[in-house]
């Protein structure tokens, strides 16, 4: 399979699909640009991590049309990414949210524009599962528009919200990951033969309720390598519906709701079940991922007037507050445990890990409070040590990247463990 990787950051796909099989996946055009930044970090990484790799600097609205067709023409069949969040993220409040009209959020368009001029057989994708219910005022509307927009050209869309400790990782990282696959792909065909071809029109057909259901719990890529219970948290957390073929009027017009944590989209029909992990297996803890103490250089020490605003950050508060219209209000925040517990897998992890904030690591060893190092932050991600250490420049030159952007690298990027056995899985369906 010959990969191109958009929207890379410093490579997770990459490194998930390599460690599945490094023969059978081959990452050959990867695409990093970060507008708002000039120098663009992430990219230099990938350039001193994958020398042999075609690598394009550039915002991907302007890659002409013809490098994907040479992307076509050489022979690229998958497309993965993990694209833009920021307008779908729990962090960023309600009243902000933009969704899919957001500036980073119609960077989705882009993937269709390359799917419609590669053709791949199939596509990885990932983003964070509030994109499911976005946006608030429509909820589901966005991940509607884009089912929609892959039915529209012959593909078929699985999903699946991982929370990546729930399956043997070392972080409680939820996101939810897409399998798209084109429906004239021999795994297609063999679906559409077990469940006798395409869906009717009639949506009552209680058969083909049932044939939905055995796809996400049994047939499909998640059920197969992420096992889930074998009925819904609830019996009446599913949904089973057909999308306009009108994209304008899914965006104009959705309002069927949620879209619940696992399902598949076939033909411009979606099943969609709130799905239970089997829950036997053990993730990784904090204490199995922590470097010896005695490599933790001191500045990730916390003492003094540092720790109390970290134990104040992390209390329950309740503090008067006026708004900019001078009306007077109650903010209100639940406490959190002072550090975190070494025994559990880690909490996950934003981009502001390092700073002060409620949401950075806080570990406490030895009687002393530390945050965590960069090489902890990239084992959490299931990323080689010191991964993002080196970065090389446009002269040739490998020079050592910040503390503070390597934990925003790790903030941004996605647990390869879990791409890893996506390519476990996807390689004997391609079989």
């Amino acid at each position: 399979m010959k990969i191109f990787s958009m929207f890379d950051g410093v490579g997770g796909f990459t490194i998930g699909f390599n460690n599945s099989d490094s023969e059978f996946f081959k990452t050959t055009y990867s695409n990093q640009y970060e507008p708002s930044r000039k120098s663009q970090d992430a990219y230099e990484v990938g350039v001193h991590q994958f020398p042999n790799m075609e690598h394009i600097p550039t915002d991907v609205a302007l890659i002409p049309d013809e490098k994907f067709v040479e992307m076509r023409e050489n022979g690229v069949n998958m497309i993965v990414g993990g694209f833009p969040c920021q307008d779908y993220s729990v962090a960023r409040s309600r009243k902000n949210e933009l969704g899919i009209q957001g500036k980073k959020g119609v960077l989705f368009w882009e993937i269709i524009r390359a799917t419609e001029i590669i053709k791949p057989e199939y596509l990885v994708l990932e983003n964070v599962d509030r994109l499911l219910k976005a946006p608030t005022s429509q909820r589901g509307r966005d991940f509607a528009v884009m089912l929609a927009s892959f039915n529209e050209l012959g593909y078929s869309v699985e999903w699946r919200v991982i929370n990546a400790a729930e399956y043997g990782r070392s972080q409680r990282r939820r996101r939810v990951f897409f399998f798209v696959y084109r429906n004239d792909t021999i795994f297609a065909k063999q679906i559409d033969e077990k469940y006798e071809n395409k869906p009717s029109n009639n949506l009552l057909n209680i058969k083909e309720f049932n044939d939905y259901a055995q796809y996400i719990f049994e047939d499909g890529l998640f059920a197969r390598q992420f096992p889930v219970k074998d009925k819904p948290f609830k019996e009446n957390r599913i949904m089973f519906n057909e999308l306009s073929s009108d994209i304008k009027d899914v965006s104009d017009n959705y309002s069927d709701g949620k879209f619940w944590n696992t399902g598949v989209m076939r033909y411009g029909y979606y099943y969609s079940a709130d799905t239970v992990p089997l829950g036997d297996e053990k993730p990784i803890t904090l204490r199995e991922i922590i470097v010896p103490e005695e490599e933790v250089p001191e500045k990730y020490y916390i003492e003094g007037d540092k720790l109390e605003k970290f134990k104040y950050l992390r209390g329950a508060k309740r503090i008067e507050r006026t708004s900019a219209a001078g009306h007077q209000y109650i903010y209100s925040e639940g406490g959190m445990s002072e550090t975190d517990d070494l025994d559990l897998p880690g909490r996950t992890m934003l981009t502001s890990e390092g700073t002060v904030n409620r949401s950075t690591h806080l570990l406490k060893i030895d009687n002393r409070y530390r945050l965590i190092t960069p090489k902890e932050a990239e084992r959490l991600q299931d990323f080689p040590d010191d991964w993002t250490r080196y970065k090389q420049l446009e002269n040739g030159e490998v020079v050592e990247v910040s503390d503070r952007m390597r934990m925003f690298f790790m903030g941004n990027a996605l647990v390869t463990g879990i791409v890893k056995r996506i390519g476990d899985e996807l390689k004997k369906i391609i079989y």
